[in-house]
Order: C-alpha cells, then sequence, then structure tokens
C-alpha cells in the first residue's frame, strides 16, 4: 500500500481545512477520505490530480516522502538471513545504502 495518505493529512492540516471540505471537493464521503489518511485503503487513482489541485501541489509531490529508518545490527542467535525493502524512489534507496554501508563496516 503506498502511503499516501500521510501525505495528505499533512497537506489538509498545514492548509487548515477540513476532512469534509476535501470529501465535499472530490464529491466523496467523508468517511472514505478519512479511510485514505489512515492508510486504510488505496486512494482512487482517478482522484489524485483533483487531490494535487485541491491542495495546490504537483501530483509528484503527493507521492513524496521521508524515508526515516533505524537499522540495528541483531544477529546474535537468528536464523533469519534474509530482508527485504521495497523503496519508492532514489533518495531513499541511497539513504538505505549509505545505512547499510556503515553497519558492514
Amino acid at each position: 500500500m503506498n502511503f499516501i495518505g500521510d501525505k495528505l493529512r499533512k497537506l489538509r492540516v498545514e492548509r487548515n481545512i477540513s476532512q469534509q471540505y476535501v470529501a465535499d471537493k472530490l464529491d466523496i464521503d467523508r468517511k472514505t477520505y478519512a479511510n485514505w489518511e489512515a492508510n486504510l485503503v488505496d486512494v482512487k487513482g482517478s482522484l489524485i490530480p483533483k487531490l494535487a489541485e485541491i491542495f495546490g501541489v504537483e501530483i509528484s509531490e503527493l507521492y513524496a516522502k521521508n524515508c526515516d529508518f533505524h537499522i540495528e545490527q541483531k544477529f546474535e542467535n537468528s536464523t533469519i538471513n534474509t530482508a527485504i525493502l521495497i523503496l519508492t524512489d532514489k533518495e531513499s534507496v541511497n539513504k538505505v545504502l549509505d545505512a547499510l554501508k556503515f553497519i558492514n563496516k
């Protein structure tokens, strides 16, 4: 699931507008919009351009997010030897690679 809801909530709060206002602009139920912000369901793709318009941002900004993560090396007595990361932007990939270089020193 794409966590666009986090970005929607942030933009809405920054602009001091209600969930109801956004829902009305999109002609959807407020509960539907609230579920998007809570990342419970995916945002309907056809409404992404309208969301960008409502918030006055580029569509790509709706998908931009900070990649904050913490990596600890805890492999003692562990049988886990595989990790899978799904990163959606180059900046996140570079942060993870830098962190892994640090751990492997």
